[in-house]
């Protein structure tokens, strides 16, 4: 259940907060100076490319990699494949892990390692198959690393992994993975190369901008801001004890949907869904209407409030990385559908910017949302 009296008291908050999670997501921008002054001192603005690569391959552990992979490719606009290598092996964990390249990966493609741990074998095993096969390999992973040996003997670009103090906190038992702000870590480094390179813009001034950007998003979302006017804590009332049915429109949206349903599940241990409209509406209708659906199962006037939970219901979150809806948007329709099953929707769209804008926004918000629903769960 969530304790939504929490929420608005910030002393709480920060009392329940046993790993720096508010801490993490608010020093987002911090970390987005440091990874881009990381990328300049390793050499990234001084790349002389002969062009675009053919394709670009994106490996790594954990769901961080997905979310940089489809985030490349979405702010890309398809100017070059971005593919995800997904890893093989027995356990998640460093040493149990193997990726494999394309049959058809050359020295046309680029291979892009997001390795927060360094200590991966699987990854060194990847770098090496990709100097036999002359692919170009560029790897953000912390310095003086085995990946990071590995991939200076291959005669890639390593880009130190930018860290704060509070990272330490997350190497005991208990603790999530990594910590809130690592993704930014992995992505400004890539952002920049891929900029270089041709593939997106991301100047070194829109990633000031950015980080400058998210440190305005960090006090809008922070503890200190109550709940009716802070957009984070809004979420994360909204998708408390409900199935969060994200629905994306827009391929940045998309990126950021599958990650926020990731991150609910990984952080909060809530279970949520995405998809992207118009499908959405076909492939979540039957969980509108059945068991799920906010009337299926009417509360019980005779249910003990204490021992037993309420029903769980399915509550739509609809994400645009757009404010406007366009033409072909398929909003109404979306609200159509909640409106004919009965089921509360929320939307979360951009206020302005860029591509690169809007995605840092959405990011940041359901961030501090996630993050929220984990300290404010007292079951």
């Amino acid at each position: 259940m969530l304790d939504e009296s929490l929420l608005d008291t910030p002393e709480a908050l920060a009392g329940a907060d046993r790993y720096g999670l508010l801490r993490g997501v608010a020093e987002s921008g911090a970390r987005v100076r440091t990874a881009a002054r990381s990328a300049a001192e390793a050499g990234v603005h001084d790349l002389t490319p002969d062009g675009r690569p053919r394709a670009v391959l994106v490996a790594g552990p954990g769901p961080a990699a997905s979310t940089v992979a489809e985030l490349l490719s979405a702010l890309g606009g398809g100017s070059a494949p971005v593919t995800l290598i997904p890893p093989t092996g027995v356990a998640p964990r460093p040493g149990a892990l193997r990726w494999t390249l394309p049959g058809w990966t050359g020295p046309l493609d680029l291979l892009l390692l997001a390795g927060p741990d360094g200590s991966d074998s699987g990854l060194a095993e990847l770098v090496e198959q990709a100097y036999r096969r002359g692919c170009a390999v560029v790897a953000v992973t912390p310095a003086g690393s085995p990946l990071a040996d590995a991939v200076t003997q291959a005669r890639g670009l390593t880009v130190p992994l930018a860290t704060t103090p509070y990272d330490t906190e997350f190497d005991v038992e208990g603790a999530p993975p990594a910590a809130p702000g690592t993704l930014w870590s992995l992505l400004i480094p890539l952002l920049a190369l891929a900029d270089r390179i041709g593939l997106l813009t991301a100047p070194p001034e829109a990633l000031a901008r950015l980080a400058d950007h998210l440190d305005q998003l960090a006090q809008r979302c922070g503890p200190a801001i109550a709940t009716y006017t802070n957009p984070a804590k809004t979420l994360a009332a909204d998708l408390a004890e409900a199935l969060p049915l994200i629905w994306t429109e827009g391929t940045v949206a998309g990126a950021i949907g599958r990650h926020f349903a990731t991150v609910l599940a990984g952080l909060a241990g809530i279970p949520a869904l995405a998809a992207e409209l118009p499908e959405a509406l076909t492939t979540h209708r039957p969980l509108l209407a059945g068991a799920l659906a906010a009337g299926a199962d009417p509360e019980d006037f005779f249910r003990d409030r204490v021992e037993q939970p309420a029903a769980l219901h399915a509550r739509i979150l609809l994400l645009r990385d757009r404010r406007e809806a366009g033409p072909l948007s398929a909003t109404r329709a979306a609200n159509e559908l909640a409106d004919e099953c009965e089921t509360a929707l929320s939307e979360l769209q951009p206020e302005s910017g860029s591509e690169l804008e809007s995605a840092t926004e959405l990011l940041a918000i359901t961030d501090f949302a996630a993050v929220y629903l984990a300290l404010a769960d007292t079951e």
